[in-house]
């Protein structure tokens, strides 16, 4: 068993004050917390993302779109599940109607594309999927956790102002300048096991107690679990929440009878 090592991002935009279990050490803002990916499951990369201030306004390309351009599989997709949000939080994701690409791009110029997305108040528990290509940005005030392709590469549209490179062109090239899938968004229940993503590249389960047989026999290969209320043990190592640990196989997790735990494995 592998207990993830852990990688502490301090950002402008992150936070002095974290959710529980989570400290961040005086005088700094923690915006991100990693957990390194295992060479024996580096397709996916888990991640806590804390935010007080409004992120930039971006996109990431495709498997099929990276390996065009010869840069291998490195197209990102990825998911939200919202663990804690201010009053006001809320999340940018597709546009308000279909936009084509020179719109796109004079919106982006001229800062009106924030204008353009559709923002999503949110709450702990609301969870969203995000497709390669779709143009997003995480607002201000939200405290999530991120299961996506274990990718970096990120096309910055708008920056508000921000002194970093954008990358228009990029951007739009690739770019879905369509509504975000309201199937692809919806709220977890406080209780209950729920399949939150059913691929193409990732699974993602939301466990509440032990999973039934029917769901152990999906789980065949090494797992990521995410530990959210109560521990579980992997290979009779405790993992607390806050944590994620690598599993070789389903048998080797005891989960709480009680607990709520994440757990996600690539297709």
């Amino acid at each position: 068993m592998t207990v993830l090592s852990t990688r502490t991002v301090e950002k402008p935009w992150g936070r002095d004050r974290l959710p529980a279990p989570f400290v961040a050490p005086e005088g700094t803002r923690i915006g991100e917390i990693w957990f390194e990916p295992p060479e024996t499951l580096d397709q996916l990369l888990v991640k806590y993302i804390f935010t007080s201030e409004k992120l930039s306004i971006q996109n990431h390309p495709s498997d099929a779109q990276t390996e065009a351009k010869g840069q291998g599989r490195q197209g990102k997709e990825e998911c939200w599940y919202v663990i804690d949000a201010e009053p006001g939080a809320a999340l940018g994701i597709g546009f308000s109607e279909d936009v084509d690409a020179e719109t796109m791009r004079a919106a982006a110029e001229d800062g009106s594309i924030e204008d353009m997305l559709v923002w999503h108040a949110v709450r702990a528990g609301d969870f969203f999927y995000i497709p390669a290509n779709t143009v997003h940005a995480i607002g201000a005030g939200v405290s999530l956790i991120e299961v996506q392709q274990n990718s970096d590469i990120t096309y910055r549209l708008y920056d508000y102002g921000r002194p970093r490179e954008l990358h228009l062109d990029e951007g739009i090239a690739v770019a879905t300048g369509t509504p975000h899938d309201p199937h692809l968004r919806f709220h977890v229940p406080a209780r209950g096991t729920q399949r939150l993503v059913e691929g193409p590249f990732f699974v993602l389960d939301r466990l509440d107690g032990q999973p039934d047989a029917e769901l152990r026999a999906q789980y065949t290969g090494p797992l990521l679990v995410i530990p959210r209320e109560g521990s579980v043990t992997v290979d009779g190592e405790e993992v607390a929440p806050g944590g994620c640990a690598l599993a070789h196989g389903i048998d080797a997790v005891r989960f709480a009878d009680d607990g709520l735990c994440l757990v996600t494995r690539p297709c």
